[in-house]
């Protein structure tokens, strides 16, 4: 059973460009912004200390696809599923609804690293860690 994690925000007029549309870049922050509600509810964080270690998931890769504009005030629903949890990176898809309906679609791939000497080093998801995500079908 896939398990979707959900948060629910109001679109603010300093998101909205000149013709009152969400700029694009903002799917990118509510990404994240629902990438860390959803580390939280299952007790992790983006920026945490495991066994000692700086453990943090830099972004590999991100897109986002848009099928139709969202405006100031419109109520947005963010779904995240996720969709893979591989040896050292995961990756997740959020969903973006107005209203029941689909408005864009992105998906963020992260890798686990820990910073070592001011350096990033990618690293298996420690298992204490890994056996927090929900389990794929």
């Amino acid at each position: 059973m896939t398990t979707t994690f959900s948060i629910t925000r109001h679109v603010q007029f300093s998101e909205t460009d000149m013709a009152g549309v969400v700029h694009f870049s903002n799917y990118f922050r509510w990404m994240e912004e629902t990438e860390h509600a959803f580390f939280r509810s299952i007790g992790v964080s983006i920026a945490m200390s495991h066994a000692s270690d700086a453990l943090g998931w830099p972004r590999v890769s991100t897109t986002c696809q848009y099928m139709r504009p969202v405006r100031f005030e419109d109520e947005v629903l963010c779904q995240l599923v996720v969709q893979r949890v591989g040896a050292g990176s995961l990756t997740h898809e959020v969903t973006f609804l107005v209203r029941g309906e689909p408005v864009a679609r992105g998906s963020m791939t992260v890798a686990c690293c820990t910073l070592v000497h001011g350096e990033l080093r990618s690293q298996p998801i420690p298992a204490a860690v890994r056996a927090r995500f929900p389990v794929l079908d």
